[in-house]
């Protein structure tokens, strides 16, 4: 029988896109169900490997040539079992932080696309060393033509929480136009426009700054939203880049196409208050 606390471990489940990780879905129900909180030991070798010091022959040579140590002693044995939750490794003196799930935040570039795979463009995955890739997918997705912060995760129930329409995660964008709004467009913006087409936009936040661009704050994520809203005012949009989702503020030493792990500090201002 399944405990009601044992429920964290089914809902990952379910939030989990069911081709590429059902496996790993399977393994935290297991992990939840089994123990709660504790996760099962794993082989060193596997452990770097997932922490991406490298691939799993490269971090093999590592723990061979006695790079690795377990609780502050070398150890030359890969297959070496190891508790993430306890046991401190690290490499070349370096202590490596272990993970469940993996984060990362990707400055996305003009041209590819929100997509695990595609015959005809590039994708957002593909930026990612295949050996990173298994079980990866986008929060959301970021237009073709649209640069800027594009989380990428294997945390199902993260995704759900932030992308969830009844949580109204803030997303901020800058913005070069062409043409001259509306004198009144702030205030159309923050009183909630209705499109064209009848599309009811919630109140937004629009921001004039100082070199021309603006900054635009929405609450939901309507298709081309951004673009449709600033030419409901007057002028089209030219270049649009995410620099925000909810607490995370896009790095701005990541060039184009690079990517890094979020901080905890990050994943921390990510999560809802009221938890997962």
């Amino acid at each position: 029988m399944v405990s009601i606390g044992n429920f964290r471990g089914i809902a990952l489940f379910l939030y989990f896109p069911i081709v590429q990780n059902a496996k790993k879905a399977l393994y935290y129900i297991q992990y939840s169900i089994g123990g709660g909180d504790k996760m099962p030991k794993m082989r060193l070798d596997k452990l770097l490997s997932h922490l991406n010091c490298g691939s799993r022959k490269e971090v093999q040579s590592f723990i061979r040539a006695g790079r690795v140590a377990v609780n502050g002693t070398a150890e030359r044995d890969p297959a070496a079992k190891v508790d993430p939750d306890a046991d401190r490794v690290s490499l070349d003196g370096r202590e490596q932080t272990y993970r469940a799930q993996r984060y990362y935040m990707l400055n996305k570039p003009v041209g590819v696309i929100t997509a695990s795979r595609d015959e005809r463009h590039g994708t957002v995955l593909e930026l990612f060393p295949e050996s990173l890739r298994r079980g990866l997918f986008a929060v959301g997705r970021l237009d073709k033509d649209t640069e800027g912060l594009l989380l990428v995760t294997d945390d199902g129930a993260l995704s759900h929480a932030l992308m969830s329409p009844s949580r109204h995660v803030s997303k901020v964008y800058e913005a070069e136009l062409d043409g001259m709004l509306v004198p009144d467009a702030a205030e159309r913006f923050g009183a909630g426009l209705t499109l064209r087409d009848g599309t009811v936009c919630r109140p937004a936040l629009l921001e004039l700054l100082p070199d021309g661009r603006v900054r635009v704050t929405l609450h939901e994520g309507k298709y081309h939203q951004v673009k449709r809203m600033i030419a409901a005012c007057g002028a089209t949009v030219t270049f649009l880049k995410r620099v925000q989702l909810g607490g995370v503020r896009l790095d701005e030493s990541l060039a184009p196409g690079e990517f890094r792990e979020l901080t905890e500090e990050e994943l921390g201002a990510l999560r809802p208050p009221d938890g997962l």
